[in-house]
């Protein structure tokens, strides 16, 4: 149930701010939590302190109510207290200086080994051939370079001064510009460099008038990021993987495949050209849950089924 202040409040978000249905909807529900805490503790809304509000947003965690919820009943009541304020009705802002918990930051989707290496070496005998061998030539440089995607379809097959990444074969390298226009090379292993040499032998059939992309489609054009996807999506299907693949994911299992092996936080930063350590330290989290899971499976003790109770 409402306080005819927050009845006011809607009113005036209604007519002068003009909100949409689902929004008032959504500050109505809010704004009834409020109202409701607030009589609970015996307190009128104008009277309302900065602890009390902490400890108003601590019950709506303890009543289970996840952080983006929190936040979202927070920013209803910042909202209706500055509306107060400009009403002379409250001196300041209890609101101010509250803050919902941290969400938990999903960790980034990752293929196992096995599933990586199954989609790398899957070959699709229904396609052309052609074809064939540069969508595997894709796979391997988004698996084994860890490119975003918008890195990946701007390689060109050789260095200009227009290109604005390309390959060195005999160097072994990508040569790629990332995000803030940052440059950054990154090794190309045997199994893609493999890749790459059958594609090249193939690409002269795709070639037209623009002869610089690495990557083209059957018109003879640089090869789009959505046609991209859709070919990495059909090909994992064709592939027997039990979920949707992406690029972001095959980037997301190079770095994390590479920090199990190698432990090396900071070569991997190196590597996907991530401008703060920070960014690459989710990986650490992936590791984490790489080996929870070989413990669960593997350790004595985490197998061990408990006790039937004697009593």
């Amino acid at each position: 149930m409402l306080e005819p202040l927050t009845e006011r409040y809607l009113e005036h978000l209604r007519v002068e701010r003009r909100a949409a249905a689902q929004t008032l909807d959504s500050y109505r529900h809010d704004l009834e939590a409020l109202c409701a805490l607030a009589r609970e503790a015996g307190t009128a809304l104008e009277d309302m302190q900065l602890a009390q509000m902490r400890r108003f947003a601590a019950a709506l965690h303890a009543g289970g109510r996840g952080p983006r919820s929190i936040a979202r009943a927070l920013s209803a009541w910042r909202g209706l207290y500055k509306w107060l304020g400009r009403e002379g009705l409250v001196a300041f802002n209890p609101v101010d200086g509250v803050r919902a918990p941290k969400a938990a930051r999903p960790l980034p989707k990752a293929l196992s080994v096995e599933q990586s290496v199954q989609l790398a070496e899957h070959r699709t005998e229904q396609d052309d051939p052609a074809l064939d061998a540069r969508d595997h030539c894709i796979v391997e440089l988004l698996y084994g370079c860890g490119l975003r995607i918008g890195e990946l379809v701007a390689l060109d097959a050789r260095a200009s001064a227009a290109a604005r990444g390309w390959i060195d074969l005999d160097a072994a390298e990508a040569h790629v510009l990332g995000k803030g226009e940052k440059r950054r090379s990154v090794p190309i292993g045997r199994a893609a460099l493999a890749a790459l040499r059958e594609w090249l032998a193939r690409r002269p059939e795709f070639v037209r008038e623009d002869p610089a992309p690495l990557f083209l489609g059957r018109h003879g054009t640089r090869l789009g990021a959505q046609q991209l996807r859709r070919r990495l999506r059909e090909r994992a299907l064709k592939a027997g993987l039990p979920t949707h693949v992406h690029p972001h994911m095959l980037r997301h299992s190079f770095a994390s495949h590479l920090l199990q092996s190698s432990g090396d936080l900071r070569a991997v930063q190196e590597l996907l050209g991530h401008a703060h350590l920070s960014t690459t330290q989710v990986y650490t989290r992936l590791d984490w849950q790489h080996l929870a899971k070989v413990y669960d499976a593997a350790h004595p003790r985490a197998r061990k089924k408990p006790e039937p109770d004697a009593g």
